[in-house]
């Protein structure tokens, strides 16, 4: 790790990469003048963050400080410098495997790209099981690629830890409030919040969902209304996301929640009329690529209905549908991956600190450690 600075002055921000949390952060590409050394600035309103936002915030800054593993995107340093929290992380070239995904294959990756990507997710997930927490925010702009073929996975700020009083719990029933945009990746059980709870399996849901976003370039459940998607997930999908292909299903379709109650989204009364209506919708015409039954083994099993019936994460490192990824040399995967050439961005889109500085009204005698 390089030694970096807790001075706003002493970083250069060369380009824009993008908004996160809510549009409260900006993330930008940035030198660190006094090494040369360019890292990932992510810059935060903290005079725009609620009581709520900043809980959020401060659990995702002291995760991603707290994690030392490869596959688990961490932070160098942090500090605030006047209303702005500044966290200065690895500068991870090729972005998210969601912006890779739109830029460069909209119709979805290669099966060896996505091994690649999914099995770097899986190390730093079976990581963070070990250790007792639930990630409940995986997605394809979630996992990050160094220019070295790295994969981490970030999105940490909707991290719960299992651990209570020294005793790790089997099941959470803490039921973060999440943005809507992020409900096609959560699981039934979580989505249910009934008495029966949920653990690290809701993960291995997500990571399902996230194969089948990058291998067609899109997000299962996102085509529909909220209401019909909720009650596809609680009753169980009638076919593979990948594409029409039927799911073995173990049940009945419309069968109660396992609570043996209405699960609260009124589905004794909307779910009968509802039914011809998801089917039709979701239904159409089969998607035309076709894909290796590994990698359709692989969404079938992250995808069961029954939480104990999907693998734990290091079961499914030992996938079929990795072999090749556990094979492989390290440097591999770049062949795989666009050029860096035709990939970065001009380095000149964002004004050198020295007139960032005054747009933003940050003083630089206003530096001080993030406490909390």
């Amino acid at each position: 790790m390089p030694v970096c600075s807790s001075e706003a002055s002493n970083y250069e921000l060369k380009d824009e990469l993008g908004k996160g949390f809510i549009d409260l952060t900006t993330v930008y590409l940035a030198r660190h003048t006094p090494t040369g050394t360019l890292i990932t600035a992510r810059l935060t309103d903290l005079e725009s963050c609620s009581d709520e936002h900043l809980k959020v915030l401060q659990n995702e800054v002291v995760m991603s400080q707290f994690f030392r593993h490869p596959n688990i995107m961490s932070s160098w340093k942090m500090f605030t410098s006047g209303n702005w929290l500044w966290l200065v992380c690895p500068f991870m070239a090729y972005g998210s495997a969601g912006s890779l995904l739109k830029t460069y294959n909209p119709d979805g990756m290669s099966e060896a790209l996505i091994s690649h990507i999914l099995y770097g997710a899986l190390k730093g997930l079976n990581y963070l099981h070990q250790n007792g927490y639930i990630h409940r925010n995986v997605k394809a702009s979630h996992i990050l690629i160094s220019g070295e073929g790295l994969v981490s996975l970030s999105g940490l700020r909707r991290l719960y830890s299992m651990v209570r009083r020294g005793q790790k719990a089997k099941v959470a029933f803490d039921f973060p409030h999440l943005s809507t945009t992020m409900l096609p990746w959560l699981s039934p059980e979580l989505l249910r919040q009934d008495l029966y709870g949920y653990n690290v399996k809701s993960d291995i849901y997500s990571v399902g969902i996230t194969a089948c976003e990058l291998a067609t370039g899109r997000v299962p459940f996102l085509d529909m209304h909220r209401t019909q998607m909720l009650l596809q997930k609680l009753k169980g999908p009638p076919h593979n996301p990948l594409y029409g292909n039927a799911f073995p299903c173990e049940e009945s379709p419309m069968k109660n929640s396992r609570s043996g109650v209405d699960s609260g989204i009124g589905e004794s009364v909307v779910a009968a009329s509802m039914t011809q209506t998801m089917t039709s919708e979701r239904l159409q015409t089969p998607y035309r690529k076709t894909f290796s039954s590994a990698l359709q083994n692989l969404v079938e099993l992250c995808l069961q209905q029954d939480p104990e019936k999907r693998p734990s994460a290091g079961t499914l490192l030992s996938h079929t549908f990795f072999k090749q990824v556990r094979e492989q040399t390290n440097g591999s995967v770049l062949s795989l991956l666009p050029s860096l050439a035709q990939h970065s961005k001009p380095l000149s889109v964002v004004p050198s600190f020295a007139n960032w500085n005054k747009s933003c009204h940050i003083t630089q005698n206003e530096n001080k450690d993030w406490i909390f």
